[in-house]
């Protein structure tokens, strides 16, 4: 059974230990060293009640062996905290500590990947002398690059503007940064380590633990200005560690790390980071709604849980974060072609080898060690042997290409296979496709094909809408496929939101630049009324909920004569038979002369009334508020999704403008992100929270054994479920078995429906 087979997988992850939900870049492990250091002195945030600077003065008074390391007041009311366990322990008992939060314990992760693609860049990359600061070099980049992959990006492809984001500062709170980096020293200003409590925001090294390398990455999307050049190469950068060994970390470190920036006045914050949690209220995503408050351009990456709808995680999912989605060119599908029987199948290419630009037709032979290959491509069984042996004996014995079979059913898009670069094509397929390869006779022939799907938002990106608000997300889509940018001690292509995102905080930079009088609303508005609309195969628009308004253009976006604010149309949930929505679109007029806006209503159908201007004018400099007025009445309609466009004509340009609405329910979780943890001072007790999306009449959390689905005990009860954030406390000494868990989450709605979902628990 699949799920028995992820349970068992899984059995060794340690899954919510003493933290929020977690928020990911990508796999971890806790390092050896830290156990022991932990017993000698703990690095951690509290949350407290009452003015933080003045429980700074009576801890320092009272408790003289705990060094307060940080003060927070904004974002977050709290202090950093280092000391010895002991010491910690002492202030369990004081009135104005609300929670402990541990910055020195990790957990694993596989909920977001980031890392796709591995170039060999000793083939593309050299260092100059023997000394290991050597500058690194790169050997004609950009030309090898493209001759081997003509669909890796490079984040400078996307600045078409004369600017470079001179001046501004731009914050990347991720796993630290590189700072040595020749590709970023010139442009790093400095920065904090909310995991350490230091101000050195280095990447995890292989001593501390899992390595990262996910910022420094980030960082060179953004402004790496050396051999590479980043969307805006002259920016100020600034790096705020708040995600530990393999790109772990907790909101509260998120939001620590984003008010340390916030105290460094930064203009601009980069967030390539996320959770599964779809709710704007989450604690990240109010702490991104604050900081947006306080001025700051708050960029947040969508997330890459997709291609299902509702998938966007928190914090993207804060109504003043820009959420970004993300986009590719092109994607090239490869595929095997056998004519007789005129089938294809699907082969994914690693990039790790040579390209499948085979010129000739060849016969599929099942790989034998003590056979010849020549002149065939080698089918590979993975799993019955060591397979980098057997690829160099295939590779020996003549084979032209190598297919590699899966033996389980996995989802291809997201399983990776990493073998040593080859001079020959090496692709993946999965156990059904390898079986009928197989049974292929010596006689038959399989050609090469190549299918190429062009502007596309990429299958992994994160899918609105967002839950309780019903917002449409993202914002806009950037390039986030194969990218290339800096990474420690080299580069490397990664895909992924977390690699679209700062594109679009490069071009925000870039914006600030040219138009420093606008708001951070205003370009954001034109960010999103200047994109570029993406279509499908029928020539249609893409849901919004897919591509938001669609494919970031910078130079339209700072000459564009009217900005358009507020232009995702969200008209709510419809729980009444008879439900009147409005929502106001701002219009500003930044061009020397009058404009005229003619705006072109959705066809007529049955439940759906607009109300709303057909024309206006707008002067000089004006900004003029138009209310977009949508009597819906739920009994012609379908449940679920109802999405579309609204068509704009200002000048001789047309401007789509995406709306949404959602009749009674859909396929959203009503209940997310569970989580338990030990509580860090009081031993004996689990902590324990969850989100809700809407009003339940009850949740309940059962344990099941992982390998029989036996049933174990009922670890939870709550009643009368309000939408939100929900954290509660469970004595040790009421659970019967500790280990790792089949969760099932059962959920009674308001309407009475009955609804589960499957979790794994780990009770430490």
């Amino acid at each position: 059974m699949k799920l028995i087979r992820l349970i068992c997988i899984a059995f060794t992850m340690l899954i919510i230990i003493m933290f929020h939900i977690p928020i990911n870049a990508t796999e971890t492990n806790m390092p050896a060293s830290q156990g022991k250091k932990q017993q000698e002195e703990q690095s951690l945030i509290i949350e407290v009640s009452g003015n933080p600077h003045e429980i700074k003065e009576k801890i320092t008074k009272e408790y003289p062996l705990i060094d307060v390391v940080a003060v927070y007041d904004q974002l977050l009311q709290g202090l950093a905290l280092k000391a010895k366990s002991k010491e910690i322990g002492k202030l369990a008992r004081a009135d104005f500590i609300k929670g402990f939060y541990p910055v020195q314990t990790y957990v694993t992760s596989n909920k977001i990947r980031f890392t796709k693609y591995h170039l060999n860049t000793n083939a593309l990359f050299s260092h100059q002398g023997e000394a290991e600061t050597a500058p690194i070099q790169i050997n004609n980049g950009q030309a090898l690059l493209k001759s081997k992959d003509e669909s890796i990006l490079f984040p400078e492809m996307l600045n078409d503007t004369s600017y470079t984001g001179k001046g501004i500062k731009v914050a990347v709170i991720d796993t630290g940064i590189d700072m040595n980096h020749p590709d970023l020293k010139q442009n790093y200003r400095g920065g904090f380590d909310v995991v350490d409590l230091d101000d050195n925001p280095m990447e995890t090294t292989e001593e501390e633990g899992m390595p990262t390398s996910h910022g420094t990455h980030v960082a060179g999307i953004i402004g790496a200005n050396g051999n590479i050049k980043g969307v805006a190469p002259e920016v100020d950068l600034y790096a705020y560690r708040a995600l530990g060994p393999g790109g772990v970390g907790s909101s509260i470190q998120v939001i620590a790390a984003m008010e340390q920036a916030l105290n460094d006045g930064v203009d601009i914050m980069n967030l390539s980071l996320g959770n599964t949690v779809n709710g704007p209220d989450y604690p990240t995503s109010k702490a991104v709604i604050e900081a947006s408050k306080l001025g700051v351009a708050v960029i947040v990456a969508n997330g890459n849980a997709g291609p299902d709808n509702w998938t966007i995680g928190a914090p993207a999912t804060a109504h003043s974060a820009l959420s970004v989605g993300a986009y590719a060119p092109f994607v090239k599908k490869t595929y095997l072609y056998e004519p007789s029987t005129r089938k294809k199948i699907r082969i994914n290419e690693l990039t790790t080898s040579a390209p499948w630009d085979l010129t000739r037709d060849y016969q599929i032979k099942l790989f034998k060690a003590d056979e010849q290959m020549t002149n065939r491509i080698v089918l590979i069984r993975l799993g019955e042997n060591n397979l980098q042996h057997d690829i160099k004996t295939a590779i020996d014995q003549g084979a032209v290409a190598i297919i590699i079979q899966r033996t389980e059913k996995k989802n291809e898009e997201q399983e990776q296979i990493q073998v040593d670069p080859s001079e020959i094509p090496i692709a993946v397929v999965s156990e059904k496709n390898g079986d009928s390869l197989a049974k292929l006779d010596s006689s038959q022939y399989v050609q090469i094909k190549t299918d190429v799907e062009k502007q596309i938002v990429a299958p992994f990106s994160s899918r609105g809408p967002v839950t309780v608000n019903w917002g449409i997300k993202p914002n806009i889509v950037a390039p986030g496929v194969n990218v290339l940018s800096t990474v420690p001690n080299g580069y490397d292509a990664y895909n992924g939101t977390s690699m679209a995102a700062p594109h679009v905080a490069g071009v925000v930079a870039l914006l600030k630049e040219a138009q420093p009088m606008w708001s951070n609303e205003q370009i954001f508005g034109a960010l999103e009324t200047t994109a570029e609309r993406l279509t499908d195969e029928r020539g249609g628009f893409l849901a919004p909920f897919i591509q938001g308004n669609g494919f970031v253009r910078p130079n339209n976006a700072i000459n564009t004569d009217v900005i358009i604010e507020n232009g995702l149309l969200t008209f709510g949930k419809i729980n009444r038979y008879i439900e009147r929505s409005t929502t106001e679109v701002i219009f500003h007029n930044v061009s020397t002369k009058r404009q005229k806006v003619v705006i072109d209503l959705p066809k007529m159908t049955p439940g759906l009334n607009w109300q709303v201007p057909k024309s206006v004018h707008i002067e000089p400099n004006e900004r003029k508020v138009i209310p977009f007025n949508l009597k819906v009445n739920e009994l012609f309609l379908q449940e679920g999704i109802h999405e579309g466009w609204v068509h704009v004509q200002i000048e001789n340009e047309e401007i789509p403008l995406p709306y949404i609405f959602i009749n009674k329910t859909d396929t959203y979780k009503k209940v997310a992100g569970f989580s338990i943890r030990v509580n860090p001072v009081e031993r004996d007790v689990y902590t324990y929270e969850l989100y809700a999306a809407e009003k339940a009449k009850s949740v309940h959390v059962h344990l099941f054994d992982p390998e029989t689905l036996l049933f174990v005990d009922s670890l939870l009860e709550i009643k009368e479920v309000e939408p939100g954030m929900h954290e509660g406390e469970i004595k040790q000494s009421t659970v019967k078995e500790k280990g790792m868990f089949y969760g099932l989450i059962i959920v009674e709605l308001g309407t009475g429906e009955i609804v589960n979902y499957e979790s794994l628990i780990y009770l430490p």
